[in-house]
């Protein structure tokens, strides 16, 4: 949303954003004039508050397209586009989840329905929620060009000393949110496969549990005491510059369960780096197995294992997979191509 929306001013349109109070956007619409930022509570999909306040904000600023990415804004924007006759809504589907009955409604008076990879569509369409006619897959973009920087500057010797690891060390490392569906636990007995034919090998784990009751961060701290990996894996929660942790890893792994798209993966390999993903409708689309990436089983630790450990141990198969990766996401993954996707989509909606 954010790339979207700063790409779309860089080409001169008038943006607004409207956020809840604390949003991790808050700080990522550098191009966004701040007067053009509000903030609504947006509690839920029957927020009534806040769907009055949206009207308002789209009849005074002439607002011609109301575009929401989360399900539970989709209603409070319909209203809005309902109240507001010259206005569009564009909905961006962006996870596999069913939706409430609710959305079905909500759903049939969008003008156009994105979806973010070819898997998102295919459910809206076995869900019978949105036509054919009115679906549109545009794959997510990101900023190609900031990962390929970033591993240009990289220096992998001041790196591994921050971290006081050996410049012998291999990093094997995934980045996703502690919840079930992302595989971690599949990761951690990868690992522990690993460790017993690669006594170099350490392990970088970033995610943040954002469940109510961090049952999930709890359940993986007690798994790698379990498996004897407090030393071998490094637990961090988040990291302000994640170009530079793609950068440092010799093999990024996604274990999802299951993945609409799979951003990190895509800016795993915009950094250059060998990427081992389970084989995820995302992640299908994303890889070429063999050529920018191996694909392994889901829910399957040995073959996880087996994948991982089969890059570590050819230095030269593993570069070539990076190179290729690198240079294949600059041609189908760019912010550009996705902002020119989109574009074109909200001016065919005002046709």
């Amino acid at each position: 949303m954010a790339d979207l929306a700063n790409g779309l001013v860089e080409r001169g349109h008038e943006v607004f954003a409207v956020l809840r109070p604390n949003s991790d956007l808050n700080n990522e619409l550098g191009n966004v004039p701040k007067e053009n930022v509000f903030r609504l509570s947006l509690r839920n999909s029957l927020d009534v508050n806040s769907a009055r306040e949206l009207s308002r904000l789209a009849r005074k600023n002439d607002i011609q397209i109301i575009h929401a990415h989360m399900a539970r804004d989709y209603p409070l924007a319909a209203f809005a586009a309902r109240q507001n006759a010259a206005a569009r809504l564009i909905l961006t589907r962006h996870v596999l989840f069913p939706l409430n009955p609710l959305h079905r409604l909500t759903f049939s008076k969008a003008a156009r329905i994105i979806a973010v990879s070819q898997a998102v569509a295919s459910q809206l369409r076995a869900d019978k929620l949105a036509s054919a006619e009115k679906t549109t897959v545009v794959l997510n973009g990101i900023d190609t060009g900031r990962f390929a920087r970033a591993r240009d500057q990289f220096n992998r010797q001041e790196f591994l000393r921050s971290w006081d690891l050996t410049e012998q060390s291999l990093l094997v490392g995934t980045v996703g949110e502690l919840t079930p569906l992302k595989g971690h636990q599949d990761f951690l007995r990868a690992a522990a496969q690993i460790t017993k034919q690669n006594s170099d090998c350490k392990f970088i784990l970033a995610g943040i549990d954002h469940s109510a009751d961090g049952g999930n961060e709890t359940q993986i701290e007690r798994l790698i005491d379990e498996l004897n990996l407090r030393d071998r894996v490094r637990r961090v929660k988040w990291l302000d510059d994640l170009a530079q942790l793609y950068c440092a890893l010799d093999v990024f792994v996604s274990a999802s369960h299951t993945e609409s798209f799979g951003l990190a993966i895509v800016e795993a390999m915009a950094s250059r780096t060998a990427v081992v993903a389970t084989e995820t409708e995302g992640a299908r689309e994303i890889i070429r197995a063999g050529e920018t990436g191996v694909l392994a089983p889901v829910s399957d630790p040995t073959a996880l294992a087996s994948a991982i450990q089969s890059l570590l141990n050819d230095e030269a198969d593993r570069l070539r997979i990076a190179e290729a990766a690198q240079k294949d996401v600059a041609q189908r993954f760019s912010v550009e191509r996705m902002v020119d996707e989109t574009e074109k989509i909200y001016r065919e909606s005002l046709q």
